[in-house]
């Protein structure tokens, strides 16, 4: 297979004629070839998408609802097919990838409905005969720069709101996964998205993502990935005075008190930490314990994850796919090592996983008598390691939760409504799950964190708009008069 880069309507190779190749990481098999955008590629599709723009932000908004309500019917049309690429493409397990996939579903149809909302607002005035006005407006051409553990699911909370809201689009999705963002952007095609709004560039490496992030005529920048290249794009945009929305690291909690439902929060810490093999911004990566429940909370954990099938996604039986990649790999084995230094003990896992010799796997691993502070507890690893913190209270659980650098998703299990609320008050993160893991965020409501997770912005829910809107605020005075506000209707 070969993937091509997607500008103003038409598949294209890159300038520069480059390829590279792309793997599946389950198996090492080579998925296809891909011809590698350069920078130049850059600017012809950003003047494509400002070309674009000038029509596509005069579209009626409905009309432009009706197409992603259309984008929308035939993602759930091919959603099996989807999954299938996707899975191959990254190696999530296939049922994680029909999710990945209906995430883009719900949303293009959600978004769709916003075209016939997309709520201004108006309010009294201080003058009669006068009358005011909040719009929103299109911002212009946007970049949108992703990674490759939700190919579908994290595009599609960008994509569908920009295109709502009129803007036009350049796309730069991971390198590691061609072969997902070319089918997904083929759906847009097939749905009769004009040429030049959405435009696609497949490529390795930092220049053509760099290039995209400091081009004069990209007015907004939409980013998900590490916190380190989310600042270093923050700081290239504040110098063009950009809006950037950075979605970046989490080191999430579940934390248990000792009143829980033991069965379920073991039902539900494997899925948050294991599933998509850790490889998620929201995945649970500490276990905050109550001293009470600590002991038998350990013994469940370390029975059902012994029992985690390890193995390529495409078989249904298969619970934990492959990593994305050796490098990735490596990553985590370090940590582990790390971990095992620094005094914490490994109750399961802890090892690369041979499976034939092929494939990209790590052992669910779990450790114990990890100290609040230490780097197990403090980094993000993103892949399968869970790391059991004890502690005595509520306020102390709180406190551990909070001190993190990240602030994405909290989740707490508790019987007591009382405690459960004061959670509720106090947990600071942008996500907070009450007797569920750290996963399951729905597109109806605002998703995000706070500290060095992100940097202020939402996606999804009303609050998605935000970024590729500008509020243009509009005052019409049939008075027939000059009438001065703040002056003519106040008496000294």
């Amino acid at each position: 297979m070969e993937f091509q880069n997607y500008i103003n309507g038409k598949w294209v190779n890159g300038g520069g004629h480059q390829i590279f190749e792309t793997i599946n990481p389950a198996n090492e098999e080579i998925l296809g070839q891909v011809h590698a955008a350069e920078v130049a590629d850059v600017d012809r599709a950003v003047q494509a998408a400002r070309d674009a723009f000038r029509s596509w932000r005069l579209t009626p908004a409905p009309l432009r609802g009706e197409l992603l309500f259309k984008v929308g019917d035939i993602l759930k049309q091919k959603k099996e097919e989807l999954a299938d690429l996707l899975t191959k493409d990254m190696g999530k397990v296939i049922s994680e990838a029909r999710g990945d996939v209906q995430e883009a579903i719900d949303m293009a149809y959600y978004m769709g409905g916003e075209g016939r909302r997309m709520l201004g607002y108006t309010a009294p005035v201080e003058m009669p005969s006068k009358f005011g006005m909040a719009v929103r407006d299109p911002s212009g051409v946007v970049g949108i720069i992703t990674p490759w553990n939700f190919p579908v699911a994290v595009p599609s909370w960008k994509i569908f709101p920009a295109l709502i809201a009129g803007n036009t689009l350049v796309w730069k999705p991971s390198p590691e996964i061609p072969a997902i963002s070319a089918a997904f952007v083929k759906i847009f095609e097939e749905a009769g998205l004009p040429p030049g709004v959405f435009n696609l560039l497949l490529a390795s490496g930092t220049e053509v993502a760099r290039a995209l992030v400091n081009h004069p005529e990209v007015r907004v920048l939409s980013f998900t990935g590490s916190t380190a290249t989310g600042r270093a794009i923050a700081e290239s945009a504040a110098r063009l005075n950009k809006k950037v929305s950075l979605e970046m690291g989490g080191k999430n909690a579940i934390i248990v008190l000792d009143d829980s439902d033991l069965e379920l929060v073991t039902d539900a810490t494997c899925w948050a930490a294991f599933g998509t093999t850790g490889q998620r911004c929201t995945a649970a990566s500490r276990l905050i314990v109550q001293k009470g429940i600590a002991s038998r909370l350990k013994e469940a954990l370390v029975v059902r994850t012994k029992n985690l099938t390890l193995g390529n996604g495409l078989d249904p039986n298969v619970d934990v796919g492959p990593v994305i990649n050796r490098t990735a790999l490596e990553r985590i084995h370090n940590y582990v090592q790390i971990g095992q230094k620094e005094g914490a003990r490994a109750l399961v896992g802890a090892s690369i996983a041979d499976l034939d010799g092929k494939g990209f796997f790590y052992k669910p691993t779990l450790f114990d008598g990890v100290r609040p502070g230490s780097t197990l507890e403090r980094e993000e690893i993103f892949g399968p390691v869970l790391s059991i913190i004890e502690v005595d209270t509520l306020d102390e659980a709180i406190r551990v939760n909070n001190e993190s650098s990240y602030g994405l998703s909290t989740s707490i299990f508790t019987q007591d409504v009382n405690r459960a609320f004061t959670a509720m008050r106090d947990i600071f993160t942008g996500l907070v799950y009450i007797n569920h893991g750290t996963t399951g965020a729905e597109i109806q409501f605002p998703f995000g964190g706070v500290r060095g997770t992100g940097n202020g912005h939402r996606e999804a829910g009303q609050a998605g708009l935000d970024l590729f809107t500008e509020w243009k605020s509009i005052y019409v005075d049939y008075s027939g008069k000059l009438q001065r506000a703040q002056i003519d209707n106040r008496e000294d």
